[in-house]
């Protein structure tokens, strides 16, 4: 009989945790669903206060203050869905302005970008203020758009340098920020500053009545 034998496994190898994944947008086993049309209760206003964003239909709409998850989170993969207004107001950054704000700090741009100019790296899907999408493939304004995007956070190294995050992000299905490297300055408007290795959601208030809906994460570290 022949004998086989295998190769020691590398450092750090392991079998793969088992995850259900969702059907027809619902989330994976191990997701922490941060909105699931029903209720508010994993945010808070961006000052602390109970959140006055309307709820009815499944989603909810700006309005007031901006929010803020309860909960922290370090690396992760974030889905979410919005929607712009359907009655179209304004053009370039005062048309369907809004944004998510990771660990509070950096922006991944909600805009109406359907044939509405504006700077590049202001435009929807963009590292606002740092990085342009590859492509628009924003929709018309009304219309439900998704964002699935994997966030590794930048962190303070011992040497007091800060170790590089990234950014990848699926717009409508597809890519638009391919591991985009997120050096730790924070995004204009931030509520925080400085590299660290957790922080809140946050979804930004610029005055729009942005709607959103399905919002999910799961903890990458």
């Amino acid at each position: 009989m022949a004998i086989v034998s295998f190769a020691a496994a590398p450092a750090g190898d392991r079998e793969p945790a088992v995850v259900t994944p969702g059907t027809a947008g619902s989330p994976p086993s191990d997701a922490v669903v941060l909105f699931d049309g029903k209720d508010l209760s994993a945010w808070k206003s961006d000052d602390g206060s109970e959140p006055k964003w309307k709820l009815e239909n499944g989603h909810m709409e700006v309005h007031g203050k901006g929010l803020m998850t309860r909960q922290e989170f370090g690396a992760i993969q974030l889905h979410l869905e919005w929607a712009s207004p359907a009655e179209v107001k304004g053009d370039g950054q005062g048309r369907g302005n809004s944004g998510v704000y990771f660990q509070g700090r950096y922006e991944i741009q909600v805009l109406d970008s359907h044939q509405n100019k504006t700077y590049f790296n202001g435009q929807a899907a963009s590292f606002y203020g740092h990085n342009a999408p590859l492509v628009n493939t924003s929709r018309k304004p009304g219309e439900w758009q998704t964002y699935d995007i994997v966030f590794h956070p930048p962190k303070p190294g011992a040497d007091g340098k800060v170790q590089p995050g990234s950014f990848t992000v699926i717009h409508n299905g597809v890519l638009v920020q391919d591991h985009i490297p997120v050096l730790g300055d924070a995004s204009v408007s931030a509520k925080f500053s400085g590299a660290t290795p957790t922080g809140p959601l946050m979804l930004q208030d610029h005055g729009n009545p942005v709607r959103y809906r399905n919002l999910w994460v799961r903890k990458l570290d």
